[in-house]
């Protein structure tokens, strides 16, 4: 899968008084977008957690555009970078409905053992749906 799209509105709580979303709020987008380039891959977040292995970020890059604004459309489209391997790297681009580019972006996120909270390999089943 080269990469997968989610759409949403930005809702009144996401801004400031000015209408425009504010910059902190980004960072969920991209978490929705990963969520969901993962069930699209047949892969379930929560299963994955319920297996023991936990996927906390350790790099976030964002690069702002333009603004995006109460009541606009999003669209987050979300890349695997490469293979993964002990870390999965997802790059990110979220547009408004007109079709501008608002912000790119990029995630870095480690394979872990809920139990001892240690680095570990991306597990086979994540590798082999890459493959399909």
């Amino acid at each position: 899968m080269d990469f997968n799209d989610i759409s949403f509105r930005v809702r009144y709580g996401e801004t400031d008084q000015m209408g425009v979303v504010y910059h902190g709020n980004y960072p969920q987008y991209l978490e929705m977008g990963r969520i969901e380039w993962l069930r699209a891959l047949g892969i379930s977040y929560k299963k994955m957690e319920d297996n023991g292995i936990i996927l906390p970020v350790i790099s976030l890059n964002i690069k702002y555009k333009k603004s995006a604004y109460y009541d606009d459309l999003l669209t987050v489209r979300t890349f695997l970078r490469k293979e993964p391997q002990v870390r999965i790297e997802f790059d990110y681009e979220i547009y408004n409905e007109d079709g501008e580019l608002l912000a790119e972006a990029n995630t870095v996120l480690a394979f872990m053992d809920s139990k001892n909270n240690k680095p570990k390999k991306c597990p086979d089943y994540i590798l082999e749906r890459l493959k399909n």
